[in-house]
């Protein structure tokens, strides 16, 4: 088979590291098949793929539709942003440079010419459709809660009719999409993967109060990171908070872990805003804000406690399944895809999606008892070797990518 894989994107981010997974798998199961990813900004994945022995190209979205986004959210997970008219002029402004970038797209793809195309990330999910070659099957592969975005969901709405199938990374995120989409849209529900022998308690672990610019944390600092993308959703606010809740005395040091990657418009986070939040609650001196690490497993494992503090319903939450397999103590925002991943009280413990107190309250169970740390460290390890292998990622997609190239 030749399967052209469609990303926006080749910065690190929990799609491209999910993308990275995918391709592995499927490399390590049917190395006798060509493999082909176009990304839509340049970024560090494009070598990290290369080395898969998968061929790779950047065809750049122009600025405007790259900066084009649906209506945002808040820290506490309500709407915000200019509204759907404002979102309307945006769109009509794009609609050039759009249309240009799909004949561009759609000679990359003709020049490849795959018996399917999986397409990863909204934008390209629709971008991959209306530039297939003609009678060439479309996957989608959908991580998102579509439903909360309403001009994406018309537009997936309106489209779902021509894809030939989708496959979303959980249970909840299968129901968002049938919600939008109806019976029309055949979607496959395919848990993620993490390459359990990167993600592991054993390697280098980064020095973080350095990249935080931080003066050594004392012998006996129990540090807790919450490390996300700065989308405005992934609760960077809650952990504020939540720290801001411990008692003074309590040798615990905050981190932050990641930076802007996105360039959508009012989609994220700056540092600066994050620092100002600190300080406004009262934990400056007990957080640092590492910016952008390659390495996420690295950052993990120079924490004692991860921390997932989404305000919205997780599609999936791969930093969960990445912090459990390097045997930590995580705490997880119970609602979406990741309350099915975990088991609460047996390998995670858990907090209210948006509820700075509950979160606190975990982190302080974990923070005051390093046998509790230790045995929930060891449990998350055992499932995620059982949920996230690899292996079972190719054993899964597969027969969806045979079945969809027959039809």
């Amino acid at each position: 088979m030749k399967i052209a894989y469609l990303d926006p994107t080749a910065q690190g981010g929990g799609a491209e590291r999910i993308l990275f997974e995918l391709l592995a798998a499927v490399r390590a199961a049917r190395p006798d098949w060509r493999l082909h990813v176009t990304f839509g900004a340049a970024g560090p994945m494009v070598l990290r793929i290369r080395a898969l022995g998968v061929s790779t190209a950047v065809l750049p979205f122009p600025q405007s539709l790259a900066r084009l986004g649906d209506a945002q959210v808040g820290p506490d997970g309500n709407r915000r942003g200019t509204g759907m008219a404002n979102l309307f002029q945006k769109m009509l402004r794009a609609a050039p440079a759009t249309a240009a970038y799909l004949v561009a797209l759609r000679r990359t793809l003709a020049q490849f010419a795959p018996d399917l195309v999986h397409a990863n990330g909204l934008k390209m999910d629709l971008l991959g459709l209306w530039a297939r070659p003609r009678g060439t099957p479309v996957l989608w592969h959908v991580q998102d809660d579509v439903a909360r975005r309403p001009m994406m969901a018309r537009l997936m709405r309106l489209n779902s009719g021509a894809c030939a199938g989708a496959v979303a990374n959980s249970k909840s995120v299968a129901e968002w999409l049938r919600t939008v989409c109806g019976d029309r849209l055949r979607v496959f529900p395919v848990y993620n993967a993490v390459d359990l022998g990167h993600f592991s308690p054993l390697g280098r672990r980064l020095d973080l109060d350095a990249l935080a610019g931080l003066q050594p944390a004392p012998a006996g600092t129990v540090r807790v990171g919450l490390v996300a993308t700065m989308a405005r959703w992934k609760g960077h606010e809650v952990f504020l908070r939540a720290l801001s809740a411990l008692p003074a005395t309590l040798p615990i040091r905050g981190y932050i872990v990641g930076g802007p990657i996105y360039q959508t418009d009012d989609s994220q986070y700056s540092l600066e805003e994050l620092r100002a939040i600190a300080s406004t609650v009262g934990v400056s001196d007990r957080v640092g804000f590492t910016g952008f690490v390659d390495d996420s497993a690295a950052a993990m494992r120079a924490l004692d406690i991860v921390v997932h503090a989404s305000t919205q319903p997780e599609p999936f939450g791969l930093v969960i399944a990445e912090a459990m397999a390097c045997e930590k103590a995580v705490i997880v925002s119970e609602a979406g895809g990741a309350a099915e991943i975990v088991s609460v009280g047996a390998d995670v413990l858990s907090h209210r999606p948006g509820d700075a107190g509950s979160l606190t309250r975990a982190i302080l169970a974990f923070a005051t008892d390093a046998r509790l740390r230790s045995r929930f460290g060891r449990a998350a390890r055992a499932s995620a070797e059982q949920k996230f292998d690899r292996a079972r990622l190719a054993d899964e997609l597969i027969p969806i990518y045979r079945g969809l190239s027959v039809n």
